[in-house]
This record gives structure tokens, C-alpha cells and sequence, in this order.
């Protein structure tokens, strides 16, 4: 078992060459990729950019890997993130050049156009060209809380280093609201509170993503894990005899802040009601959510626009997404529109699994299954980058026995995927990626089957009927 202090000193070396990468070739204004073979034979920090980045990421990874066996106390796993996420703050983004994107449709907002009606290079910015090319014609996909958020920094902020900066600022204090609402939703449902701040902060995704990026997945997954402890925290005091609707519409209200970040986070509010009792708590709970959105929505003069503007994310073809690597197996065998097809059948059974698991909720825990939900979402949505799985890890972190290696090793294969100008490595591994990943698939809705098949024979034996794959009557 690996020592603790060797591991957070690990993990910081490995920060510590990441802030490296950062700083010789993150993303950086004006638009460029900086990882490429004629960057890299230019000069010695072409050469040590990637060296940096790969030995960065490899650390901090397996530091974060091996510490989760044995986590000696909260103290530790909570200094330990901030020392893991502390060495990037001063440096440019690594993995995406999406806060560029943030700054542009914030400063669009502020200056009274409209975020949704198109992208930055038809309605014009002034930093446009930080914006990656594959974004610069599409509108935002974001819910109006979030382009509130954006507008309010690029207003103060004045300057793209200033609103930077700011949206920055925005994600660590989501991270650190995250971390808050981790320990006492851990601490309402039986899991080690020091365990799941592990699994999540100190995640790399975390570090690289959150901090670093300024995804606004940190404010997204903080209202999230909010909503869910207001919910879990009535359910205790229900049963304790105490009346408290106010918690329900607290739980609605920070759910619908959750929707108008990403609208994927709607798919938590059917489990967050499970854990209300009555139909009047349901209602209350759904009513905050509609009039948190509403409101947010009427402020800002943004309307439901933005629910138009989620088509403009379908524009990445990747075969991290399982649907579209099968739809794009297909299609190197011959098949016109595979891409297409496969994303539709993804999201038909997106919808059939995530009513399955509701069902199935009703009678067992609401808080695990909506993290099921949220990775079925995850597995089966058209689009996946790498800062997506922190969406069900939140959730299943607190929820999850002591065995975490599954829910861990997807997270340490998403945090590798992207260089630290943001080109994801998915891109330059289409057909073989494409290839594995619907070998996989495949391997996976096998085993369902039989699994399934299984189950139903020795349910058919427990009650006394006929066990006929073995022909015993």
C-alpha cells in the first residue's frame, strides 16, 4: 500500500509538469495548435511540451489511482486536491479552448445581441479568433444561467485575460461548493466522506478540466450535488417527523439553476423525486426547477433559445461516444448515414434505459440510480469529452461500495485523450478507435443478454418451474 505523503507528492509532481505544458503550449489567444510533428522537431520546447504533458498527466493519474485504496482522512484528500489543482491557476487552459468560447457568447450577451441566433463568426466578437475554428459557427449550447455567468464576467472582466480570469475564478468557487455539498452528501448516505471527495476532486479530470479548462461542468455538477443534498437532507428529516417543503422547492431550485447550465442535468429531477414523499413535495420540488429556469430564462431576454442550440454540439464525430463508433464502423464498411442512424437508435435507448432505471428506483436507492442515469447519458449520448464523466462520478462517488475500480478506470482513460492545446486524440485515431470501441460495445450488450437470459432462468427455478436449458422438468 503506497504511502500517503508519497502519493500527494506524486500527484503534485505530476500538477507541476501539467502547469509546464500550460505554460509553453496551452490553449492559447489566437487560435493555433501547438502539439503538432512540426512544433514538435522545431525547437526543445516542442520537444519538451509533450514530454511535459505525458508525464504530468501520467502521474497525477496513477497518484490518483493508487491513493483511492486507502484514503487516511478527509484533511488529506481535501488539501491534497487543492495541492493537485493549486500549481495550474496561474497558467493558460489545457485540453480545450472552450472558455475562449465562454468569453465570446458571455461578451455577446453583455453587449445585447443574442448568444443563440448564431455563432461568434456571424455575430462577431472581439476574441474571435481564440475561439476554436469547429465552434466559431455555432450558437451556444449552454442554458441562460450559465451565459448570465459568462456576460457578467466578460462585462467586469473587459479584456479576454480579464473575462479569462474570471471564468476561471467562477469554476474553482464551483469546485469548492462541490466539495462542500460532497462531504455531507456522503455523510447522509453511508460512504466514507474522505472516499468520495478522493474519487472526485482529486480526480485529474478535476485539476485539468475544471480548474485549468474552466468547463462549466463545476458550476453545473456543484448545483447538482446541491439539489441532491437538499433532497437526501429532507428525506432524513421526514422521517424524523419534521415537515419541510422548503427543502423540496430548495432541491427544484438549484436543480433548474443545474438545467439552465446544461440541459442533460434534467435528467436527475424525476430521481430527486423519489426522495420526496407525497405528491404535493413532487410537485413543489418541480415547480422551483420550472420557476428557477423561468426566471433566469425572463431575466436575461434569452427565452428557451438555447434548447435549439443543443443540435450545434452533434458537430464532433468521435468514436468516444459509443453510438457514434458504431455509426462510424459502419460507414467504413459502406454504409451511407450509419453516423446518424446509430446516434438516434443511441438516444431511443438512452430514453428506454433511463425509464428502466426510474422504474427501479422507486423501491431502492433514488440518489444511486440517478447517477446510472447520468452515465447512461454519459455512454449513450451522441457526443462525449473527456469532462463529461465527472457528471455521473459526482453522484456514483457517493453512492458506490468500496470496489470503485470500474467507475475510476473510465476516468483515468478520459483524462489522457486530450493535448494541451485541446486536440483530442480521438480525432487522429478515427478508424481504429471506431473499430474497439464497437468490439466493445458489442462485448457489452453480450453479456447484458445473457446476463439477462440467466437471471430469468434461476428466478423460473426459485419458483418452482421448469428449468429447461438443462431439461430438468
Amino acid at each position: 500500500m503506497p504511502r500517503p505523503i508519497a502519493v500527494r507528492c506524486t500527484g503534485l509532481a505530476g500538477s507541476l509538469l501539467l502547469a509546464g505544458a500550460a505554460w509553453l503550449g496551452g490553449a492559447s489567444s489566437p487560435w493555433e495548435p501547438t502539439v503538432t510533428p512540426r512544433t514538435i522537431l522545431a525547437g526543445r520546447d516542442g520537444v519538451l511540451l509533450p514530454l511535459c504533458w505525458l508525464a504530468g498527466t501520467l502521474l497525477l493519474t496513477g497518484a490518483w489511482w493508487a491513493g483511492r485504496r486507502a484514503v487516511p482522512s478527509l484533511r488529506h484528500a481535501l488539501v491534497t486536491a487543492g495541492l493537485w489543482a493549486l500549481p495550474l491557476l496561474p497558467f493558460l487552459p489545457l485540453g480545450s479552448y472552450d472558455v475562449y468560447s465562454y468569453a465570446c457568447q458571455g461578451w455577446q450577451l453583455a453587449a445585447g445581441l443574442d448568444p443563440y441566433a448564431g455563432g461568434v463568426g456571424l455575430l462577431g466578437c472581439p476574441w474571435t479568433d481564440a475561439v476554436a475554428p469547429t465552434w466559431r459557427s455555432s450558437p451556444a449550447p449552454y442554458g441562460p444561467v450559465f451565459l448570465a455567468m459568462a456576460a457578467a464576467a466578460a462585462k467586469l472582466g473587459g479584456s479576454l485575460t480579464g473575462t479569462f480570469a474570471l471564468l476561471r475564478g467562477i469554476a474553482v468557487l464551483g469546485v469548492v461548493a462541490l466539495g462542500w455539498c460532497l462531504v455531507r452528501l456522503a455523510r447522509h448516505t453511508g460512504v466514507p466522506p474522505e472516499r468520495a471527495v478522493w474519487l472526485v476532486l482529486a480526480c485529474p479530470l478535476v485539476p485539468i478540466h475544471l480548474i485549468s479548462g474552466a468547463h462549466n461542468e463545476a458550476v453545473m455538477i456543484a448545483l447538482l450535488a446541491g439539489g441532491l443534498l437538499a433532497a437526501v437532507s429532507s428525506r432524513a428529516a421526514v422521517s424524523g417527523g419534521v415537515a419541510v417543503p422548503i427543502r423540496a422547492l430548495l432541491a427544484g431550485v438549484l436543480l433548474g439553476l443545474a438545467v439552465g447550465v446544461k440541459a442533460t442535468a434534467v435528467v436527475v429531477l424525476p430521481f430527486a423525486a423519489l426522495l420526496f414523499p407525497g405528491l404535493a413535495r413532487k410537485a413543489v420540488l418541480a415547480g422551483g426547477a420550472v420557476a428557477a429556469l423561468a426566471a433566469v430564462s425572463s431575466g436575461t431576454g434569452l427565452g428557451l433559445g438555447w434548447v435549439a442550440g443543443l443540435s450545434g454540439s452533434g458537430l464532433s464525430v468521435q468514436w468516444t461516444a459509443p453510438p457514434t463508433a458504431v455509426g462510424m464502423t459502419l460507414e467504413l464498411f459502406g454504409v451511407p448515414g450509419a453516423v446518424t442512424g446509430a446516434r438516434i437508435v443511441g438516444m431511443v435507448v438512452l430514453a428506454a434505459v433511463l425509464v428502466a432505471l426510474w422504474l427501479r428506483a422507486r423501491d431502492r436507492d433514488p440518489v444511486l440510480h440517478a447517477g446510472l442515469a447520468l452515465a447512461a447519458t454519459v455512454l449513450l449520448a451522441p457526443v462525449f469529452h473527456p469532462w463529461y464523466a465527472l457528471w455521473p462520478l459526482t453522484v456514483l462517488a457517493v453512492t458506490l461500495p468500496r470496489d470503485t475500480r470500474w467507475l475510476a478506470a473510465p476516468c483515468a482513460v478520459a483524462g489522457v485523450l486530450c493535448l494541451p492545446d485541446g486536440y483530442n486524440l480521438a480525432l487522429a485515431t478515427k478508424a481504429q478507435g471506431a473499430i474497439v470501441v464497437t468490439v466493445l460495445v458489442g462485448c457489452l450488450a453480450w453479456k447484458v443478454l445473457y446476463e439477462a437470459k440467466s437471471d430469468s432462468r434461476r428466478l423460473a427455478v426459485d419458483h418452482g418451474g421448469p428449468d429447461r436449458s438443462r431439461g430438468v422438468p
